[in-house]
């Protein structure tokens, strides 16, 4: 049995932006009724990032839970958020012209740490389900990361559910 669903999520300017998807990906692992197999959450997108990770419970001075606000402090050492050109080789003029024939600014284009960091976290995570549950363990939570601080917009996540 192979089900397959996807839903949309805002995420937000300026900021990179956690969506705690755990609740949509039982629902949907809910229908495809198995009681053995796997869930796969997907992002096709390049500059996003699946996670599963424990819930927090406490709330840093950004919004965000105290584990995702450490995430993204260690990567802003490790890879630090494009604030202007020439800070990474990406983009170059190609690339630009490439953007700006398909209704990308500049700007936009601009988001070299985004896709540097979604190429390290990965962009899907695998969730064993037996005996009809989803094992993510007492605390585990399912995260859809948008790393892109370049602008809001609309962000697809993709589950696939495998099994019997």
């Amino acid at each position: 049995m192979v089900y397959r669903e996807a839903f949309q999520v805002q995420s937000n300017h300026r900021a990179v932006t956690f969506h705690d998807v755990t609740a949509q990906v039982k629902e949907i692992a809910a229908k495809a009724n198995i009681q053995n197999g796997i869930v796969v959450v997907y992002s096709h997108h390049t500059t996003c990032s699946v996670i599963t990770q424990e819930c927090a419970f406490d709330m840093s001075m950004t919004g965000l839970e105290t584990l995702q606000q450490d995430l993204v402090n260690c990567f802003e050492q490790w890879i630090p958020t494009q604030r202007s050109e020439g800070m990474y080789l990406h983009p170059r003029q190609k690339a630009l012209d490439f953007a700006e024939e398909h209704g990308e600014d500049n700007f936009g284009c601009h988001n070299t740490d985004a896709h540097l960091r979604s190429s390290i976290i990965g962009r899907n995570v695998t969730i064993v389900t037996a005996d009809g549950e989803m094992d993510l363990g007492e605390f585990g939570r399912i995260h859809f990361i948008d790393w892109d601080q370049t602008r809001a917009r609309k962000r697809t996540v993709q589950v696939m559910v495998i099994g019997e």
